[in-house]
């Protein structure tokens, strides 16, 4: 009885700020993920170093030639926001250890160990507090480099990793020095997004991430900053958002959300490349279309959740032409139809063959996403008092007890979507 009282006295309470956070962030609907860092210089993708089982001293020369001359954060900043999206989550440190601020705790950054010398989460951290645009930092919980971490699944291919001096508490002291320094020198900062816990998922014995020392401190730097993990499983104590990799939430078509059953009562984001690569890969050109990505999006909100759409920069700095068309392409299609994915929750009609619904406050939109039918019937308990089209048009409908059958609007052959705006 004593055990369980004392762990309900340090249960994970968060902050009226951190709920604020939430909410502000399960409005936005729309993000966009950076992966960015020295790996692309090789064009390969994020995961190089280890798919390639390369000599990791061999890829860290990438370092003494990555010149990012084209970036421009506030460019960034502004095909951003003209996409829609309200936040942009930048990978500060990804697996291969490189750090993309000027961190005391390694010389492995983009200071200290590139021509380039410049702070690139510090130049996007300006530009996104100036032009008014949520920033999250990723930052990976594993390493493929540092000696100090354990590895689990991954990395073992890796020629010149030291496997013999593995030390867990030197290690998060490291990651509790890197994280302290960007809550504590790049003004707010609305998330760490961590990944890679997933590495020590088939450990025999239980690894101990000792995740709460990671959590508390964000919590305490910066207590509106949410927590998210990566790591394919149910929420656990100190978490604020829960992240679906590759899938809308309740779906496994990625094959990462096996075991992770929806919890509604957290904010949720469903994070999706725009091509199939993560970091820049000069081979993958397989990009989705807008009208895939806007689909995307709908279904996502759908469920109630954010989607973090990921573009991979390339190592000029620039973000690739294909990425800005999609960009620009969805803020045309948001800057119309907002109204029925910002601020919205999962409406009331779960996903059909023909679309989804969202909701807000006595208004839900139907998403019909099928071009093809003419008359919709749905279940419907409540008064519709008013059915139209986003812009205002009235549509012919009929009620009878518990249904509701609306009489579509023709659409145009390559429509993205007919959104009907029913008040009940």
């Amino acid at each position: 009885m004593l055990a369980l009282t004392m762990q309900a006295q340090t249960a994970y309470q968060p902050s009226s700020e951190n709920l604020h956070s939430r909410a502000e962030f399960a409005d936005m609907k729309f993000g966009i993920f950076i992966h960015w860092g020295i790996y692309s210089v090789y064009g390969q993708g994020e995961w190089y170093l280890n798919n390639g089982n390369l000599d990791l001293n061999e890829y860290a020369k990438a370092a003494d030639a990555f010149y990012p001359h084209r970036f421009d954060a506030k460019a960034w900043v502004d095909a951003i926001k003209d996409s829609g999206a309200k936040y942009v989550t930048f990978t500060s440190r990804h697996h291969d250890s490189f750090s993309m601020w000027h961190t005391q705790q390694s010389a492995y950054n983009i200071v200290d160990a590139t021509p380039y010398g410049r702070d690139i989460v510090g130049q996007l951290a300006t530009a996104c507090h100036d032009g008014g645009l949520r920033l999250h930092l990723y930052y990976s919980l594993l390493d493929w480099i540092r000696p100090e971490y354990a590895l689990g699944v991954y990395g073992h291919g890796i020629v010149g990793r030291d496997t013999l001096h593995a030390n867990y508490p030197a290690y998060l002291d490291f990651m509790k020095g890197q994280l302290t320094e960007l809550l504590t020198q790049y003004g707010d900062i609305g998330a760490i997004w961590l990944d890679g816990e997933w590495d020590h998922a088939k450990d025999q014995v239980p690894f101990d991430w000792q995740l709460n020392h990671i959590y508390d401190l964000v919590h305490r730097l910066q207590p509106s900053c949410l927590v998210g993990n990566n790591h394919h499983t149910t929420m656990k104590a100190g978490e604020d958002i829960q992240i679906f990799e590759r899938d809308v939430p309740g779906e496994n078509k990625g094959g990462f959300s096996e075991g992770q059953a929806v919890n509604a009562a957290y904010p949720l984001e469903t994070c999706q490349t725009m091509n199939t690569s993560w970091g820049y890969n000069v081979g993958d050109q397989h990009y989705k279309s807008t009208r895939e990505l806007l689909h995307l999006l709908i279904r996502t909100a759908g469920k109630g959740a954010n989607l973090l759409l990921n573009i991979g920069p390339q190592p000029d700095g620039q973000l690739p032409a294909m990425a800005l068309q999609r960009l620009k392409e969805m803020g045309v299609w948001l800057r119309r139809n907002g109204e029925s994915i910002y601020g919205t929750t999962a409406g009331p009609i779960s996903e059909t063959d023909w679309g989804v619904s969202t909701r807000r406050g006595n208004v839900v939109y139907l998403h019909v996403l099928n071009n093809q039918i003419t008359e919709l019937q749905v279940d419907w308990q409540s008064k519709a008092r008013r059915v139209t089209t986003l812009d205002g048009q009235r549509l012919d409908y009929k009620q009878t007890k518990g249904h509701l059958v609306i009489t579509l609007p023709m659409a145009e052959s390559d429509a993205i979507s007919r959104i009907i705006k029913i008040e009940d």
